[in-house]
């Protein structure tokens, strides 16, 4: 639909002087979006020079699965580097040495333990972009990516990083929760297995995890980690730290 809308766009454009500028700025933009995208700074850019990891340049029509056919290396990467969103020409993507000393959980941002304090508890890192469940031992059960608020967002014309703090989760939706606020004016954004910690923020799924803060303030997880949460790991009143 959207190749359609393009050609109809640049078959009228051609037809006028005006019509050449407004083409000569479609074409800006679009190579505009696609430097962002591939410059947009990423977490996992920062183990390039670590000890055990290495970066690659993703090269004109390289996806996730020809890259790594194999879906368990594939999960690897793709937690390592914060997303779930499609490859783009250019990208830095990081890239562990040897898979079989690189785990899931070993690459965890998070302390595999923690206080004790009798309660479960779910972590959340805008810096490290990632979530943690910790539980009543203190131990780190799960984690994932993750992607929070974004400093700024023009359709509102405000501030929209995810608050800070201690909270507890106040209520909880099923895979068919949806946004009442965003895309504005009407919402109907999905948000799979919401869950709510601090009036309108919530915990939930999405299909558009970046590797950086991206969304209005809501803490973005990867759907399948929404529905564990959800489903096995938390209840009304479990706490929810976001630093």
């Amino acid at each position: 639909m959207f190749g359609g809308r393009i050609h109809y766009v640049i078959t009228n454009a051609i037809k006028s002087r005006r019509g050449m500028r407004i083409l000569t700025i479609i074409l800006f933009l679009t190579v505009c979006m696609s430097v962002a995208l591939a410059r947009s700074p990423r977490y996992a850019e920062k183990y390039c020079d670590m000890q055990g990891f290495h970066c690659i340049k993703v090269q004109k029509g390289e996806k996730w699965k020809t890259l790594w056919p194999d879906d368990e290396e594939r999960h690897v990467v793709m937690k390592l580097n914060r997303m779930n969103t499609g490859l783009h020409t250019g990208m830095t993507i990081a890239v562990p040495d040897k898979f079989k000393s690189s785990t899931f959980m070993k690459n965890a941002p998070f302390p595999k333990s923690g206080e004790s304090t009798g309660e479960k508890w779910i972590q959340v890192s805008l810096t490290d972009l990632a979530w943690g469940a910790y539980d009543a031992d203190g131990k780190l059960v799960n984690w994932g990516p993750a992607s929070g608020g974004k400093g700024w967002c023009p359709d509102i014309q405000e501030k929209c990083r995810t608050v800070k703090g201690t909270f507890k989760i106040q209520r909880k939706g099923t895979s068919q929760c949806k946004s009442k606020t965003f895309p504005v004016p009407d919402g109907g954004a999905p948000m799979p297995y919401c869950m709510f910690f601090h009036g309108g923020y919530a915990i939930h799924g999405s299909n558009e995890v970046p590797g950086f803060n991206a969304s209005h303030g809501c803490v973005r997880i990867w759907v399948d980690d929404a529905k564990w949460l959800s489903e096995n790991f938390v209840e009304i009143g479990t706490n929810v730290i976001v630093e």
